[in-house]
């Protein structure tokens, strides 16, 4: 299936001060196929070591760091030629060695032109972790996320669409031969999410049982690595904050309120747990700027933010809605369509490269995402159906005059420029191109 990180990768490949590359990126949202692809397609071998499944290979990084003899060693045992310029080398699994995370540093110095990849699930804890010495300024990172919706439709067979809408004018409507299937898809994206092995069973059954069979048996090795990898006095309050997530997110006034995990439980007693699901990209922190100024993470409050979950597909069956609940959109909805549109959002400008942040005064006006680029902020309002009626979207504007401002909707595609602040009515399935159609009128 198409990743758009396959671009970033070939980027990596042909720098001339290239590093070795960690990806970071939650259980199974496609790793190792990408990484493996990227080596079958672009370069003459490919040579993967998985630290998991080849444990006694680990012996290999205790002795010291003399890259050479790592590197003879590893040919040696698994009988592969490593060969500078024309190998991929890649570490996966790459927590279970924490003496291959401190290697990197001398792959870097000693072995420059080698290319050499490492990943691994849960490798955002174990990176934060005291027993890993981490190779500060020695290596590239990369993020690799759930599929977003454009790769979702891209996989779902309407690259057409995609491609046409990728250099839409803003200021003409888009038909009906693309809107309407693009909102066909996106409540199909709702209720599959982006993890590769869902949209693959999607793709090859359109069946939306087997499809929750996947996401089921995904959700249940999350709570294995739960049990496995989490430090053990924080186990059970990681349980509870993660049952406690779809709730948080349906509640109106959203904010993740700790006591609500637990009577009588406070931010001392469970943050730890949460930045562990952060940390492990299960889930997203969303911070209140209350005072919106540049940079925007200097004036986030940290006592104060929402929680989303990295995939919206997950998150449906978390919260148990039902597909004929997402289709059907009945009268009970309401309220939960605007949780899973806010975080199909947030999931999709995180992608992007974003730093979502949100806005709210007072509890009586709050704008749901806010992020900054080339020194502007710009104010995001998400609505889950046609009515962009926003009174603290125009409040917002009023009070601290952003240039531009968008608003997602189900709404056609438009722009008003008549005022202060020149807003853009996008769909939310064009979430994916906000700052080609913002910019598009400069």
């Amino acid at each position: 299936m198409y990743r758009d990180i396959m671009n970033d990768l070939i980027k990596w490949k042909n720098r001339t001060r290239r590093k070795p590359l960690i990806i970071s990126g939650v259980r199974q949202c496609g790793k190792t196929f990408i990484i493996e692809e990227f080596g079958r397609t672009q370069f003459s071998n490919l040579l993967t070591i998985n630290f998991e499944e080849q444990p006694g290979l680990k012996e290999v990084f205790d002795f010291d760091f003399d890259t050479k003899r790592i590197v003879s060693e590893i040919e040696k045992l698994t009988k592969a030629k490593i060969v500078p310029g024309q190998t991929l080398l890649f570490l996966d699994e790459i927590q279970e060695c924490p003496k291959a995370i401190t290697a990197l540093k001398y792959f870097c110095e000693k072995m420059s032109n080698l290319h050499l990849v490492c990943a691994g699930s849960l490798l955002g804890v174990a990176l934060r972790s005291e027993n890993i010495s981490f190779p500060v300024g020695k290596v590239n990172r990369l993020d690799l996320y759930p599929m977003n919706f454009r790769e979702f439709a891209i996989a779902s067979g309407e690259e057409s669409l995609i491609e046409m809408l990728k250099e839409w004018n803003v200021d003409r409507p888009i038909p009906d031969y693309i809107d309407v299937p693009m909102k066909k898809l996106l409540k199909d994206f709702y209720i599959v999410g982006g993890m590769p092995e869902a949209v693959s069973v999607w793709t090859s059954t359109h069946d939306y049982a087997e499809v929750e069979a996947v996401q089921r048996e995904i959700l249940k090795d999350y709570a294995d690595d739960f049990s496995k990898h989490a430090p053990i006095n924080e186990l059970q309050k990681i349980r509870w904050i993660w049952d406690s997530i779809p709730v948080q997110i349906a509640k109106e006034n959203n904010k993740f309120v700790f006591s609500h995990v637990r009577e009588g439980k406070r931010a001392a007693d469970l943050d730890d747990a949460l930045s562990w699901l952060q940390n492990a990209g299960l889930i997203y922190r969303l911070e209140l700027v209350e005072k919106p100024q540049l940079p925007l993470s200097a004036f986030a409050d940290k006592t104060y933010f929402k929680v989303y979950m990295s995939d919206v597909g997950l998150m449906r069956v978390r919260a148990n809605v039902s597909v004929d609940t997402i289709l059907n959109e009945g009268e009970k909805y309401v309220n939960y369509k605007g949780a899973v549109a806010e975080n199909y959002v947030n999931n999709e400008l995180v992608v992007q490269g974003k730093s979502p942040f949100f806005w709210r005064s007072n509890n009586t006006a709050e704008i749901d995402f806010m992020y900054e680029k080339d020194n502007e902020f710009y104010p995001v309002e998400v609505k889950s159906a046609d009515n962009t009626q926003a009174k603290s979207y125009k409040q917002f504007c009023s009070k601290y005059n952003p240039k531009k401002g968008i608003k997602l909707s189900t709404k056609n595609i438009a722009r008003n420029p008549s005022s202060k602040t020149e807003t853009y009515n996008i769909p939310l399935y064009m979430a994916w191109g906000i700052d080609y159609y913002i910019d598009s009128r400069n």
